[in-house]
């Protein structure tokens, strides 16, 4: 495998069963990399961690060998168990991203007009960590703050209630109470789930 193939992502947005649900079809965006029919992926996410052989590529409606960084595709996993495969996995080189429940990273609040608001440590907020949705997790600030104001910044903990697949340097956004809050980016992963 080479070093692009090694750093293959894509973030499953869609599942359909297939062939009278003996093949999942995962359906999502190549965020990075690219992927062969024959490939092995592994599913990184809640009860995830197992590795099929990709034997099919769906791009647009035609059947493709190769996907690369920026395409839509559907991958065919035959042998997926039932619920193997959801929406918020991701699919990638096996062994080169881990599932985490935990990190620690800098973000910053929008300002109070642009739904920017006070947020407190435990703080519930929805993390939107990559393309297929949010999850919810509990924000820790730092000791010596009490509050986090719109328009400033902080070094936070936070524990989300399901694992994702996660790498530093990962930009995310969140949401407080259904509104857009801010911005952050991991700086630390802190608990992999194996």
């Amino acid at each position: 495998m080479s070093a692009v193939e090694n750093r293959f992502l894509m973030v499953v947005e869609d599942v359909f069963r297939l062939n009278q649900g003996r093949v999942v079809m995962a359906a999502g965006r190549i965020e990075r990399g690219r992927v062969v029919t024959g490939d092995e992926v592994e599913i990184v996410g809640s009860d995830g961690g197992a590795t099929l052989r990709v034997t099919g590529i769906v791009g647009g409606k035609a059947a493709v060998e190769e996907a690369v960084a920026g395409m839509n595709v559907g991958l065919l996993l035959p042998g997926a168990a039932a619920g193997a495969v959801e929406r918020g996995h991701a699919l990638t080189a096996p062994g080169s991203i881990c599932a985490y429940v935990a990190f620690a990273a800098d973000i910053a609040l929008l300002p109070k007009e642009q739904g920017g608001t006070e947020v407190r440590t435990g703080e519930d907020l929805d993390f939107y960590l990559h393309a297929a949705g949010a999850v919810k997790g509990i924000v820790t600030l730092p000791r010596e703050l009490n509050a986090l104001h719109p328009l400033h910044m902080a070094a936070v903990t936070v524990a989300l209630e399901r694992p994702v697949a996660l790498e530093d340097g990962r930009p995310f956004v969140f949401r407080y109470r259904g509104r857009a809050a801010g911005s952050g980016t991991v700086t630390r992963l802190l608990r992999r789930i194996s």
